[in-house]
Order: C-alpha cells, then sequence, then structure tokens
C-alpha cells in the first residue's frame, strides 16, 4: 500500500472537485481520512461515497476563514482518528473578473481562504508533527500563484502568496522530518466552473473560464491529476506542476517575465470589460443552466466532471 497506509489525512475543502478526489486516492492507499467543508449536504453526500467505497472517512462540517477553525479541525481529526499524519491544504475559491467590478472584501475573502486558513491549520498540526518527527503537509497552489493571470487577481494574490510560504515551509521543516509538497496545477476539468463566482459581464466571463477549462488539449483529467498528487505527496517531491502547458508556462514566464507580462496585458485587452453596471459574484451553477446550446457543447467535458464530482448543480 505504500508509505501513506494505516495513515490518518485531513483534507480541506473535501466535498467536492479536486479534494473529494484527493480523498479517495487517499483511502486507496490505505489512509484513514477525514474532509472538511462548509456546505453540510455536500460533505454528507462525499462522505457516503467515501465509506461506499471502503474508506474509513469522517466528515466535520466547518468554515475554514473562522479564526478557531484550524484548532477545532486538528482536534476533531485526532479524537476521531488518534492522530493527524497527513494534512492536504485544498480549499479555495475563484471569483471571476475585471478589477474594476471586483472589492476590498473579494481580495480579503480569497486571501482568508487560500491563505491565512492553510497558515492557522498548519500552526494548529504542527506541534504533533515535530513531536513524532513525522508528517506530511500538501498544499494546493495554483498557476495562478506563478502567473498573474488576467480576470483572477483575488485567486492570483492568494496563491502567489501560499506558492512563496509553502517552498519556505518545506526548507524551514527540513529538519523536523516533516515533508511539504507545492502543487501547482494548471486547468483541471472538475467541474468548477459551476462553483466559481463571476462579476463585470458575468455571462461573458463564464463563457471563457468555463471553455478554457474543458479543453481537452489544455486541461487535466482531474482524476488523474489527484492520483498524481497523492504520489508526489507519497514521494517527498518539493513540487509538482500538472499539464504541459502549465509547465511551459511557468518555465516561459521564469525566463522572459517582461515578455510574458505583456503578453498578459494583451489578453486582459481582449477580455470582457466591466461595463456600466457590472453584475458581481454571480454563482456560476446559475448561469450554467442558461447557457446557450453552443457554449453547452463548449464545456461538455466539464460538465461531465461536475457531475462526477459532486459540483453544485443547481
Amino acid at each position: 500500500m505504500g508509505r501513506f497506509a494505516g495513515k490518518t489525512a485531513l483534507v480541506t475543502g473535501g466535498s467536492r472537485g479536486l479534494g473529494l478526489l484527493i480523498a479517495e486516492r487517499l483511502g486507496e492507499r490505505g489512509c484513514r481520512v477525514m474532509i472538511c467543508a462548509r456546505d453540510v449536504d455536500e460533505l454528507e453526500a462525499a462522505g457516503r461515497r467515501l465509506r461506499e467505497q471502503g474508506v474509513d472517512a469522517d466528515t466535520v462540517a466547518c468554515d475554514i476563514t473562522d479564526p478557531d477553525a484550524g484548532r477545532r479541525l486538528v482536534e476533531a481529526v485526532t479524537s476521531r482518528f488518534g492522530r493527524l499524519d497527513i494534512l492536504v491544504n485544498n480549499a479555495g475559491i475563484i471569483q471571476v473578473g475585471p478589477l474594476k467590478s471586483l472589492t476590498g472584501p473579494d481580495f480579503d475573502q480569497a486571501w482568508q481562504t487560500m491563505f491565512a486558513a492553510p497558515l492557522r491549520l498548519i500552526l494548529a498540526a504542527l506541534p504533533q508533527m515535530r513531536e513524532r518527527r513525522s508528517g506530511t503537509i500538501v498544499n494546493i497552489a495554483s498557476i495562478g500563484g506563478r502567473i498573474p493571470v488576467p480576470h483572477l487577481l483575488p485567486y492570483v494574490a492568494a496563491k502567489h502568496a501560499m506558492a512563496g510560504f509553502s517552498s519556505g515551509l518545506r526548507a524551514e521543516l527540513n529538519s523536523d522530518g516533516i515533508s511539504v509538497t507545492t502543487v501547482i496545477p494548471g486547468l483541471m476539468r472538475t467541474g468548477s466552473h459551476r462553483a466559481a463566482t463571476f462579476s463585470g459581464h458575468p455571462d461573458r466571463e463564464f463563457a471563457w473560464f468555463s471553455t478554457l477549462s474543458s479543453l481537452p488539449l489544455l486541461t487535466a483529467n482531474a482524476p488523474r491529476a489527484a492520483r498524481a498528487i497523492v504520489r508526489a505527496a507519497e514521494r517527498q517531491r518539493p513540487e509538482l506542476v500538472i499539464t504541459p502547458t502549465a509547465k511551459l508556462a511557468c518555465r516561459l514566464y521564469a525566463l522572459a517575465p517582461a515578455t510574458a507580462t505583456r503578453a498578459l496585458g494583451l489578453t486582459s485587452r481582449l477580455m470582457p470589460a466591466a461595463g456600466r453596471t457590472p453584475g458581481h459574484n454571480v454563482p456560476g451553477a446559475s448561469i450554467a443552466n442558461r447557457q446557450s446550446a453552443l457554449l453547452a457543447g463548449a464545456t461538455t467535458l466539464n460538465e461531465r466532471a461536475a457531475r462526477q464530482n459532486n459540483e453544485p448543480l443547481g
């Protein structure tokens, strides 16, 4: 079964999408798994799905942006399973739209969800990992944590912070016997376009985001990506970049940042403007259910992934 057999894992944002798939792969490797999320109904459905697959799994409903959530989650896992060996910081939100249509609270929500909350959870988990001189931390960053993708600024800011922190954390914890793996996914077909929110011209923003995240040549198969993430963590790899496109983009941006930034600026000019009366944080699920037949055809693979990965359909 490998070095994860008999270990206990906590996966945040584990009720759907990539988090649920990672929990399943950890279960396959012999882990006991606790998943957490805010939506109780989604969480219960995900817990049933894991247990039906033979995984020793439990759930805890939690808003990880609560300042006390990190401590309470670690206590819940330790109370249920006796210890916490593997922490996967996966929970995230995606807010799509031009800067003109976004607000300060949008940035704060992204920061709290994708940097501050994982930081508090890591600090809560470290004492027992240090005491045992063993443990695994997996931080799901993003290609947006390396390249400033237009119309995703709150996401980009939080993921840049997470990517840098995670790399530094590995260096700091190396002498404590704790492994840290930073994951840099490119676009993946998880159905996340339905869970994202859209501002500015919501329908136009949804159209480009959902289409790009559905194209087979640009995106990764989510179950395969989850398997690669668990394998990288088990092998204690420092970093995993998912999809050839993401690997190429990271290398090009590192080699020629000025040229890449100019190209991103030109791309931004081609994207939808905010408009006179911009929409704000419109749920992707509501847009998906009234999309045109043409767009529905272009997003078939992602819609299928949404149904398979417990993403919101209503």
